[in-house]
């Protein structure tokens, strides 16, 4: 038998004392168990658009397997500038403003290392996704999280910013539509936050990977609000709107200081993205609308449903603006959202995620997905019903 002791600790203690995810550990739990109806993980339940497909099949055929530019192929960025102009008012030059990336979460990496100094505060509203924390801190900066409530929609409003801005604040993260509520910005919102990030001379991460997937509210971009292109920076993905989360495919757009900083790093680390992922973007980018308006106008069919559902039995929740999850509050259970969520898989073999692995604030709550088959959302709310019946009795 090997010993998997080591002769002394060499893990780095900023790194020993982080956090597993939350969301991967219940996973792990989920995927040991038969018969599961699984509304934990957030990923679709389409296969990636033939064409998409076709386009990596396409290029591994004719040969290409070689690296790319650190940037990224050139004709993706091309693509990546006429998406952000059509879809949000932004230009970016594709020569030294746009950075593709291996998945939104390394473009978000970067971008935190890049500009993040020792004792730096970074601003982050919470319920977030799970990984915003551990980020800032790996960077040694100061997570500061502002808790946000299902009385607003989980929407950061700025008096709520405000309270929290010190001499020490230099970056405001933003995530909208939002994983894990669902809750999404309005344009008042945003001048309001806008303002602050000038009046502090704050950079602005706006991570945007479930725009695409907004449902009934005008979709705005902080970044193409008045004097906020030059402080922010603008990341986005193919991995949810376009089901292409296996080609683990993101972008960073920004002004080319702060794109040459993030690229250093890139260089040094993951040195360019796949290039058959590369290719296969460019066809999605250029080709895909109508595939993204589909799956959006099918989730929008189980967003109404399973938000129905929940309230229905007694679980209220907001109805998401965006994204793919539902936050339903669980409090007037007496329950815990562990305790609830593991009881729920253990009696009815439903699994939703417990609301603490997105932060502290998430107490009371779990995320449910709805990036699942409508009949299997269906068959899941059933059990919940039962579930809560039984917790009612």
């Amino acid at each position: 038998m090997n010993d998997s002791r080591l002769p002394r600790d060499f893990v780095a203690k900023h790194v020993s004392g982080l956090p597993r995810s939350g969301i991967r550990d219940f996973f792990g739990m989920v995927s040991t168990r038969e018969g599961v109806i699984s509304l934990s993980i957030g990923e679709p339940d389409f296969v990636t658009p033939w064409h998409i497909r076709e386009a990596a099949i396409y290029a591994l055929e004719h040969g290409a397997t070689s690296y790319t530019s650190n940037l990224g192929l050139l004709r993706l960025r091309r693509a990546i500038g006429d998406y952000a102009r059509r879809s949000y008012g932004l230009t970016y030059s594709p020569q030294d403003e746009v950075l593709i990336t291996v998945g939104v979460s390394e473009a978000l990496d970067l971008a935190i290392r890049a500009v993040v100094e020792p004792g730096d505060e970074v601003i982050y509203h919470e319920p977030c996704y799970v990984s915003y924390s551990p980020v800032i801190k790996l960077a040694f900066g100061t997570p500061v999280g502002v808790s946000t409530q299902r009385a607003h929609g989980f929407r950061l409003r700025p008096q709520d910013l405000a309270a929290v801005i010190t001499p020490k604040s230099k970056v405001l993260l933003l995530n909208f539509p939002t994983n894990p509520t669902g809750a999404v910005l309005t344009r008042a919102d945003l001048d309001g936050i806008a303002a602050l990030a000038r009046e502090h001379d704050l950079l602005v991460i706006s991570d945007e990977v479930y725009s695409e997937l907004t449902y009934d509210a005008e979709r705005v971009s902080i970044a193409a609000l008045p004097g906020m292109r030059e402080r922010t920076i603008f990341l986005n993905g193919l991995s949810k709107a376009w089901a292409m989360t296996g080609f683990r495919m993101g972008f960073a757009c920004a002004p080319p200081p702060l794109i040459e900083a993030m690229m250093k790093i890139h260089q040094y680390s993951m040195l360019c993205a796949p290039i058959l992922s590369q290719e296969a973007s460019v066809e999605a980018l250029r080709n895909g609308d109508a595939d993204v308006a589909e799956m959006r106008e099918a989730y929008n069919d189980r967003r109404h449903y399973i938000h129905t559902a929940l309230n229905a039995m007694g679980l209220p929740c907001h109805l998401p603006g965006g994204a793919f999850y539902v936050f339903p509050y669980i409090g007037g259970t007496g329950m815990s959202s562990h305790d609830f969520s593991m009881r729920l898989l253990e009696e009815e073999n439903v699994a939703c995620v417990p609301g603490t692995a997105f932060g502290p604030s998430g107490e009371g709550y779990l995320r449910c997905s709805y990036a699942t088959a409508m009949d299997e959302i269906k068959e899941a709310m059933v059990r919940m019903q039962r579930f809560m019946g039984r917790l009612s009795a």
